[in-house]
């Protein structure tokens, strides 16, 4: 069973109230694709770089990531994303957005990624996610699709095309509100749902996600963490390790949704404690273990009457 991440590879510059980086590796696919392959013992992943990315390459070797997929493209610049983010770490203003050899990003698929189960469509163009789903040769077990308001607001009608041929959105509550119409998260999943995912996980940041489906709702708790450093691949981290969790127990369905719901939710909480890739690569599935079982513990109770 092999899960396919097609997102950005990227560098970042970041500036946090912890202090800032000069240029480091970032990208949608890169945090997406280290927290899964925790998980899911093949990870593969499409994307585009220029030949200014050279060594840090390296990143996915420790994860033994498939990086076959992953255009190098001769004499072009990465794409690169600066931003500098405000005391309450959730609201950020970006610096410099150079899209360079993504501007022209059409996404290839190597024969060997076609035995694909699990695709994880990160954020890019709905037009990339669509060519994406159109090239693989057998639809896969699981689409999970991560989307954004820009393409709300740029692209609305060629999203809802795309939601139609995948099985969870993720997205964020301002995100959920937009798309919907609705103020009311229940409402706005209701309206979601209909569009065509069968699952709708809406990200709440610090306080938390959930997960709709089923005719079910399913609330995870976010870890609270005495430092953030950085919450820049927080997001993508979590929909690694939502897909490479269900990935690796190879049944889809709500119960398994809401363990992975969780799963997601602990790779992003390791994420932020560090800037950029930096706590993903020496993080230890010992680690990942006691930090799930920090999860079950914050949420677990019992009543006696």
């Amino acid at each position: 069973m092999s899960l396919v991440i097609v997102g950005t590879v990227a560098f970042d510059a970041i500036e946090t109230p912890f202090g800032e980086t000069d240029k480091i590796v970032g990208g949608a696919a890169t945090f997406a694709g280290l927290a899964a392959s925790f998980l899911c013992d093949s990870v593969k992943l499409i994307s585009v770089v220029g030949d200014d990315f050279g060594d840090n390459m390296g990143v996915f070797k420790a994860g033994n990531i498939d990086t076959s997929g992953i255009q190098v493209v001769a004499g072009g610049k990465t794409f690169f994303w600066s931003g500098k983010y405000h005391n309450d770490m959730n609201s950020r203003d970006t610096l410099a957005t150079d899209l360079n050899v993504l501007a022209d990003f059409d996404p290839k698929i190597p024969a060997s990624y076609q035995d694909c189960s699990y695709l994880l469509l990160g954020n890019l163009t709905p037009q990339v996610q669509m060519d994406t789903l159109a090239r693989l040769q057998n639809k896969p077990k699981l689409v999970v699709l991560d989307t954004m308001n820009y393409w709300m607001n740029v692209a609305l009608d060629d999203l809802k095309q795309v939601l139609k041929k995948v099985d969870v959105l993720t997205i964020n509550d301002a995100e959920a509100r937009q798309l919907s119409g609705e103020y009311s998260l229940v409402k706005a999943a209701q309206k979601i749902i209909e569009l065509g995912p069968k699952y709708l996980i809406i990200k709440k940041g610090e306080h938390g996600a959930l997960l709709f489906g089923e005719g079910q709702v399913f609330s995870a708790p976010a870890l609270p963490l005495a430092e953030v450093f950085d919450p820049t691949g927080a997001g993508d981290a979590f929909a690694g390790g939502f897909i490479g969790y269900l990935a690796r127990v190879n049944t889809v369905n709500f119960s398994n949704m809401k363990n992975a719901v969780i799963y997601g939710s602990a790779m992003a909480s390791f994420c932020v404690e560090r800037f950029g890739t930096e706590r993903l690569q020496s993080l230890t599935q010992d680690e990942i273990s006691n930090r799930i079982q920090d999860f079950i513990s914050l949420s677990k109770f019992e009543i006696s009457e």
